[in-house]
């Protein structure tokens, strides 16, 4: 059985459409759009852009401010190739 080692997140740029550019560590980089978060609880704060713009790389993923974050699985398979 072969099993596939995702790319760690080493780099995010927030993007004014709510949307993140991710390039993880195998050079690829990837949009992820975080839209359909925004109206779930933990979520909601980031549709102010100050706070949406705290989106920094956190361990395999990316993380904001207050500690809302993506599983590095959605990361990375839920995102386009850019």
């Amino acid at each position: 059985m072969i099993f596939m080692i995702r790319p760690k997140a080493v780099n995010v740029t927030p993007q004014k459409d709510c949307t993140l550019l991710v390039t993880f560590s195998n050079d690829e980089k990837r949009l992820f759009d975080v839209k359909p978060y925004l109206d779930f609880k933990p979520f909601e704060e980031l549709k102010n852009p100050v706070l949406f713009n705290t989106v920094k790389p956190a361990g395999l993923s990316v993380a904001w401010l207050h500690g809302q974050d993506i599983c590095p699985d959605e990361l990375y398979y839920n995102s386009v190739l850019v």
